[in-house]
């Protein structure tokens, strides 16, 4: 067996440093029409749907198999965090004002973190309708996942102290 099937971490670990490396090579200038505007839509909200089906999927096999390792979750929420932050931007690049002091990707990476973390410092924040919109849908999306995870994460501690306890 290889040392990345055996060591759960470091698999989480490389998909995550994939996952940010991708993040920043992705190319995000599809010009202005119409056309590539609604394919560029489409294809956020396909992304988005998929994270949220993989974060479903990870948290599904978490109450399933009491003993996995919770770094698939981990994984999702790191591809999650990443969708959010390149989606803001592209809002951020592609019509300017909707967010103040977003300018780079890595502006937008440290934004989505920080709504994350719930920290909001202000510097930068959402001034413009559509942002402001997408920054909602972040913020529930990060609502659901953490609370999501920490439910995974009690139950799978409760599960193992229940099993200390009848073993001992």
């Amino acid at each position: 067996m290889s040392v990345i099937r055996r060591r759960p971490i470091l698999r989480a670990l490389i998909n995550s440093v994939l996952l940010l490396v991708l993040y920043f090579v992705v190319p995000t200038d599809m010009g202005d029409s119409a056309a590539k505007l609604a394919i560029r839509v489409l294809l956020t909200f396909a992304g988005l749907i998929l994270a949220v089906l993989l974060i479903l999927h990870q948290v599904r096999r978490q109450l399933d198999v009491a003993e996995a390792p919770l770094t698939g979750l981990l994984t999702a929420l790191v591809g999650g965090v990443l969708f959010f932050a390149l989606a803001d931007y592209l809002v951020a690049v592609h019509a300017p004002g909707q967010f103040v002091d977003l300018a780079t990707r890595l502006d937008a990476l440290y934004f989505a973190v920080s709504t994350l973390a719930t920290v909001g410092f202000g510097d930068v924040h959402a001034q413009g309708q559509v942002a402001r919109g997408l920054v909602t849908v972040q913020m529930l999306f990060n609502t659901v996942v953490i609370a999501t995870g920490l439910s995974v994460l009690s139950k799978q501690i409760a599960a193992r102290a229940r099993e200390r306890r009848g073993a001992g």
